[in-house]
């Protein structure tokens, strides 16, 4: 069948996007679901810096890709085999195919599952195939997932079914925002009821990890960025304490208002700098989360006797630490019943012919969650 799709054919054009266009919408083939796998029509898709990052180049993908890695949508289709999933659900997609059997899947840590991560590498699905084409040429799928297509084709194990009552730009952000900010507190760290917890980077991630910090009954909470709109929506989605990193020292401004140190603190903005900054900022005996996804080629350093004098830990934590099965529904369920307002996440929705200008509202930073409805 046809499907329009925004297709990336190289990396690193030059900003801004919104006149260099890197995402080609073009209307391509996409084939039937194999066993094990569904046809899904997308109803909504976010855009994340995991996606500007393989625009920019900074994490490099097989070109040329249909991009897209959050989403929500409905089954059209099942493929042989499919018993857990039918025509018509409502469903989340989850960014790692978590194939059950290797070792991390077998002790319950499918975001680091080998098969899922090595056909994510390889821009392909869980059985090697590759769905969309363009004439004769196959084009590669982002995270088993290619959300910004109008209808995508994924291993079972890529989705997730949740309550069709929730709003389709809602439930995207399930997939990846909330899975991985919301996960990380609850998973990685394992935050404790009146426990403080610092916050760096206020995108769509880190605002999810302050959801989730107020959902554990976090305090002092402290919110950190650099742009002040930013620090005052974290205001608004319960931060005790904001602190604007371009103007003062962020990391003794924590310690500061957490008297010591926070006893958790979560990088969220994908930089080795900032990872150093949360790392400072937390207390003795406390615990800094790496969330963020930096350039391959960033290295941080931190001073090693406090790992071992001060008892620390550092952490990083890749999907939230989540498995999706079990997590996706619990939140939710948590955002049902007014613990995570996940809808104030969103600041723009928008149209697919719209999507290189959005892109460069997000690599500009004036922008926390944008979803575009199909």
């Amino acid at each position: 069948m046809r499907t329009v799709a925004a297709v990336l054919y190289e990396m690193g054009h030059p900003r801004p996007y919104s006149t260099s266009r890197p995402l080609r919408l073009e209307q391509i083939e996409v084939l039937e679901p194999h066993a094990g796998e569904v046809l899904v029509e997308v109803q909504a898709a976010g855009l994340c810096h995991s996606d500007l990052s393989v625009i920019d180049g900074t994490r490099p993908r097989v070109m040329p890709m249909v991009l897209g890695h959050e989403a929500a949508g409905v089954v059209r289709r099942v493929g042989a085999g499919v018993t857990e999933l039918q025509e018509g659900d409502r469903v989340v997609f989850s960014f790692v195919p978590a194939c059950g059997r290797c070792r991390f899947c077998a002790v319950g840590r499918p975001a680091l599952c080998e098969r899922g991560n090595a056909a994510n590498a390889a821009g392909c699905l869980l059985d090697g195939s590759r769905h969309f084409y363009r004439g004769s040429a196959a084009l590669h799928h982002h995270l088993g997932v290619s959300a910004f297509s109008q209808f995508t084709v994924a291993a079972q194990e890529s989705v997730v079914r949740v309550d069709p009552d929730v709003p389709p730009e809602v439930a995207a952000l399930f997939g990846c925002a909330v899975l991985t900010g919301v996960g990380a507190v609850l998973n990685t760290g394992r935050v404790e009821p009146g426990t403080s917890v610092a916050i760096f980077g206020l995108g769509g991630v880190g605002l999810s990890a302050l959801l989730g910090a107020r959902a554990a009954g976090a305090h002092p909470v402290v919110a950190v960025d650099v742009r002040e709109d930013k620090l005052a929506r974290a205001r608004q989605l319960g931060a005790t304490h904001v602190v604007h990193a371009a103007e003062e020292d962020a990391a003794a401004r924590v310690r500061e208002l957490t008297q010591g140190g926070a006893a958790y603190s979560f990088e969220c903005a994908g930089s080795a700098e900032v990872l150093e900054q949360a790392y400072r900022a937390t207390a003795r005996g406390g615990t800094t989360v790496a969330v963020g996804l930096p350039d391959p080629a960033q290295a941080a350093r931190v001073p090693a006797v406090g790992l071992v004098t001060e008892e620390r830990v550092l952490r990083g934590s890749y999907m939230g630490s989540s498995v999706p099965r079990r997590d996706i529904p619990r939140y939710v369920g948590m955002y049902q019943a007014g613990l995570l307002p996940v809808d104030r996440l969103l600041s723009h929705t928008i149209r697919l012919e719209e999507i290189n200008d959005a892109f460069e509202r997000l690599a500009d930073g004036r922008a926390v969650r944008q979803v575009v409805r199909f």
